[in-house]
């Protein structure tokens, strides 16, 4: 039996974890879950009911994103992905991207919620925490891992493309010229393409969906 992953198309977690089954070439059953009817199959394997959840067995389930990403990589690295990534620099802008920028992002995104701060000023909070720091590091090289990608471009990247995706003629417009290019880069990529195949919700006897696609 395939390793079993809970996933939803948009959520920037699983498509971070996706990048990496693709990038390694790791088949899983894909189990796209719709977030308003979680099923039970998911709550059984993870109580607290966030995706993307990894079931390699029953009893063995990987429940982080950055996690399940490892575990992929791990079965399979061969562009060094893991390798590139291990660095304390690296690591500081993951837990960036997941710590202030990603409260950042949320709240610029549902700045009505949020009425302590300006659209604007949440903006600016996410462009100094995580935007500006890329810019930096990418004006060097066209990727976070230099000359070629890295765990922390995929990991990252998810949460740059909500970002872009608030404001797209802001975005458009802005100053972070080498940011932009690199997101567009992943945007545009097969990878990413292959990523964001599209599945029905998935129910209890529903034929299985290998993923990545194409995948034996």
């Amino acid at each position: 039996m395939l390793p079993i992953l809970y996933s939803f198309r948009r959520c920037p977690y699983a498509i971070r974890a996706r990048l990496a089954l693709c990038q390694a070439g790791v088949a899983v059953e894909l189990r796209e879950v719709a977030l308003s009817r979680k099923p039970a199959e998911l709550l059984a394997a993870s109580p607290a009911g966030t995706v993307p959840v990894l079931q390699i067995e029953p009893g063995q389930v990987i429940a982080q994103s950055l996690d399940i990403m490892r575990w992929a990589l791990g079965q399979n690295d061969a562009e060094g992905w893991l390798v590139r990534a291990d660095s304390p620099g690296h690591q500081a802008l993951v837990d960036t991207c997941d710590g202030d920028f990603k409260q950042a992002l949320d709240r610029y995104k549902y700045a009505e919620r949020h009425p302590q701060r300006s659209t604007h000023e949440w903006r600016e909070e996410a462009v100094h925490s995580l935007i500006a720091p890329l810019e930096t590091r990418l004006a060097e090289a066209p990727h976070l891992g230099g000359a070629r990608p890295c765990l922390a471009d995929a990991a990252i990247f998810p949460f740059v493309r909500q970002f872009a995706a608030v404001d797209v003629a802001w975005w458009a417009a802005s100053p972070w010229t080498a940011t932009r290019r690199w997101h567009d880069a992943w945007a545009d990529s097969k990878l990413m393409d292959a990523c964001m195949h599209k599945a029905a919700p998935w129910q209890p006897g529903a034929p299985v969906t290998v993923f990545p696609p194409g995948a034996a």
